[in-house]
């Protein structure tokens, strides 16, 4: 078991029981599930950015992507529709912890100027999503091999009804927010 999953386990759950006042422990708020995707939009023109993109998803996640592709035709952007242009990785269990883990602990601290993530990529359903600028901060990835920085969507999906729920849980969990 990781160590975030066993911490949740011992000592959050009770916090956020009595901070958020839940009776019942099956109702407080856990993680769901973590999305990464990386978009590839320069894909149209050559399809081995789209294999690159995925090669460097996978070291990151530890898990193989799947192919994003377009649902409908764009003529100003050269889109034809079921053309790849992206790759995503859906994390669950163990590794949704281990990720988690080294995104708050590891990447986000690597990122230049980083003050804190903002409060506002709340949905209003209580999930979180963030963007990075580029996959260098990953210490999986080399940076000799990397052709051009790439950019990913992090959406973190959890089972808290409200975004106030679901800002208490990722605070407990680690998550540095920007003070405001």
């Amino acid at each position: 078991m990781s160590r975030l999953l066993e911490r949740y386990k011992t000592e959050i759950i009770k916090d956020l029981q009595e901070e958020l006042k839940i009776d019942n422990i099956m109702a407080v708020p856990k993680l769901e599930k973590i999305v990464i995707n990386v978009g590839a939009g320069d894909a149209i023109q050559n399809i081995k950015l789209l294999d690159a993109a995925k090669v460097e998803l996978s070291l990151i996640t530890g898990q193989y992507p799947a192919i994003g592709r377009a649902k409908k035709s764009i003529s100003a952007f050269k889109l034809r529709k079921g053309q790849p242009i992206a790759c995503y990785v859906t994390l669950r269990r163990a590794r949704m912890y281990e990720f988690f883990d080294r995104l708050v602990n590891i990447v986000l601290p690597r990122v230049r100027d980083f003050r804190g993530v903002s409060s506002s990529g709340f949905d209003g359903r209580g999930n979180y999503t963030l963007g990075l600028r580029d996959q260098l901060v990953f210490p999986e990835i080399d940076y000799t091999k990397v052709e051009r920085p790439r950019g990913m969507n992090i959406t973190i999906v959890t089972t808290a009804r409200n975004d106030q729920e679901a800002y208490a849980l990722l605070k407990k969990l680690g998550m540095p927010f920007r003070e405001s």
